[in-house]
C-alpha cells in the first residue's frame, strides 16, 4: 500500500481507504472482517458520514485494540433521528450527534472531524459564521478532532471553504465525469443523464481552480464517488456512454492535484478486495487515457490529464509533473512557495526540451506539449525556479 500526506496535516493515508457502505446493515462478524482486511492490506484510512448507530457500536468494537493504527474521517452534523439519517446544523443536534458516535466508536479524538454536506454558498455562509465552525474549532482546539474538513459537491462552493483557510481537508466527489459539469447546488445533476446528452468538452475550469487551489493552499482532498456510485462501471448506465474499470477510476482521481486518497465504495468484501488490488495492477490497466479519449460525447481535446502517456521524454523530463506544476501557477498568477520547491527539485526541467515533438505524438488529447514547455520555462525562470545548479 502506497501512502500520502494529507495536504498539510500530519497525517499519512492510504491511497485507498474505505467508505463505510461496508459496515452499514451488516452484523459485527462482517464488520469485523472488513476491518481485519484493511488492516492485513494496509487501508488506513475510512470515512464515516452515515450516521447509524449499531454500525457505529459494530465498528468501534472492530477497532478494539488497533484504533490508532485507522485514520477516522468522521462527521460533523450527520445524525441519527427517528430511525433515519438526517443532515442538521442545529448546535445541539450537532453536539449530542458527534459526543454519541465517539462513544460508539470507543475513542476520545478522531483524526478528522468533517462538516458534513455543505453544497451551497448559501449554507456555508451559515456554517463558516455559526455555531457548527465555532464547535468545530473547539473540538480541534481540544485535540478532540486533529483537522477540520468539508464535504461538498458543488465546486463554488468547496472553493469559498477552502479559500477561507478555516479547513484542512475536503471530501469532494472526482471522476471523468463529474469534473466536466459546471457548479450546482443540486447534487442530482452530476448523474443527470440529460446533461451527457450533448457534447461536453473538457474539465469545468471551476473544478480546476479548486483542485489546483486544495494543492496551492495545502488541503487535503480524500474523494468520494470515484466510481459514481458504480454508474462509471456500467456500460448501461454510465453518463459517458462508455464504461471504466475500477482501476481506471481510482487513477484519475489519485492523478488530481492534492488528492490524497479515495474512498472507495465496498458493500462486499470483494469489492474491497477489488480496490485493494489496485495498489499491485500493472500500469497498463490503470490506465485512463485510452478509455477517455474513446468515450462518445465527451472530449478533452487539448486539455493534459496528466496520464503520463507522453514519456519517455529523450532528455527526461517529468512532462505530466512539468505541465502540473505550470497549471498550479498559472492559475495563482504566480508561483507559490511550494510550487516553486517542487520544481526546484525536478531532475530535468523544461528549459531542457528540445522541441522534438515525440511527446506530442504519442498525447491521446492532443495536447501541445512543446508550447506548455515553452510556458514554463518563461514562467519558472522569471520565478528563479527553474535555474540549473
Amino acid at each position: 500500500m502506497k501512502y500520502r500526506k494529507l495536504g498539510k496535516t500530519e497525517y499519512m493515508v492510504s491511497e485507498i481507504g474505505m467508505g463505510c457502505e461496508g459496515f452499514v446493515d451488516k452484523p459485527y462478524e462482517e464488520v469485523k472482517a472488513f476491518v481485519d482486511r484493511m488492516e492485513e492490506a494496509g487501508v488506513n484510512c475510512m470515512d464515516l458520514y452515515a450516521p447509524n448507530p449499531q454500525m457505529r457500536s459494530h465498528l468501534g468494537r472492530a477497532l478494539r485494540g488497533r484504533r490508532d493504527k485507522f485514520i477516522l474521517q468522521a462527521h460533523l452534523c450527520t445524525i441519527w433521528k427517528d430511525g433515519q439519517y438526517k443532515r442538521t446544523r442545529e448546535p445541539q443536534e450537532v453536539r449530542e450527534g458527534f459526543t454519541d458516535q465517539l462513544h460508539r466508536l470507543e475513542t476520545d479524538h478522531v483524526e478528522i472531524g468533517m462538516i458534513h454536506y455543505v453544497d451551497s454558498l448559501e449554507d456555508w455562509g451559515r456554517v463558516q459564521d455559526g455555531p457548527v465552525m465555532q464547535y468545530a474549532l473547539e473540538l480541534k482546539k481540544a485535540k478532540t478532532i486533529g483537522c477540520i474538513g468539508l464535504s461538498s459537491h458543488n465546486p463554488q462552493a468547496a472553493l469559498a471553504a477552502v479559500e477561507s483557510g478555516l479547513i484542512d481537508v475536503l471530501m469532494f466527489s472526482v471522476n471523468p465525469c463529474y469534473d466536466l459539469l459546471p457548479a450546482s447546488e443540486d447534487v442530482e445533476e452530476l448523474w443527470n443523464a440529460e446533461n451527457y446528452a450533448k457534447p461536453l468538452l473538457n474539465m469545468d475550469p471551476g473544478r480546476q481552480k479548486l483542485y489546483e487551489t486544495c494543492q496551492r493552499k495545502g488541503v487535503g482532498i480524500t474523494v468520494m464517488k470515484a466510481f459514481g456510485g458504480g454508474d462509471l462501471l456500467n456500460r448501461e448506465v454510465s453518463p459517458a456512454g462508455k464504461e471504466l474499470t475500477a482501476f481506471q477510476c481510482l487513477n484519475y482521481a489519485l492523478t488530481r492535484p492534492a488528492v490524497a486518497s479515495v474512498m472507495a465504495g465496498a458493500r462486499t468484501m470483494d469489492d474491497l478486495a477489488q480496490s485493494i488490488a489496485y495498489e499491485s495492477a500493472p500500469e497498463a490497466e490503470k490506465d485512463y487515457a485510452a478509455a477517455l479519449a474513446a468515450f462518445p460525447r465527451i472530449s478533452w481535446q487539448g486539455h493534459c490529464m496528466y496520464c503520463g502517456h507522453c514519456a519517455p521524454c529523450p532528455k527526461g523530463i517529468n512532462v505530466a509533473d512539468v505541465t502540473k506544476f505550470l497549471h498550479l501557477a498559472a492559475a495563482q498568477g504566480e508561483v507559490p512557495e511550494t510550487v516553486r520547491e517542487h520544481y526546484a527539485l525536478l531532475e530535468h526541467k523544461a528549459e531542457e526540451c528540445i522541441a522534438c515533438g515525440a511527446c506530442e505524438k504519442r498525447c491521446p488529447f492532443q495536447v501541445k506539449v512543446i508550447e506548455n514547455m515553452k510556458k514554463a520555462v518563461e514562467m519558472f525562470r522569471k520565478d528563479g525556479a527553474g535555474k540549473q545548479d
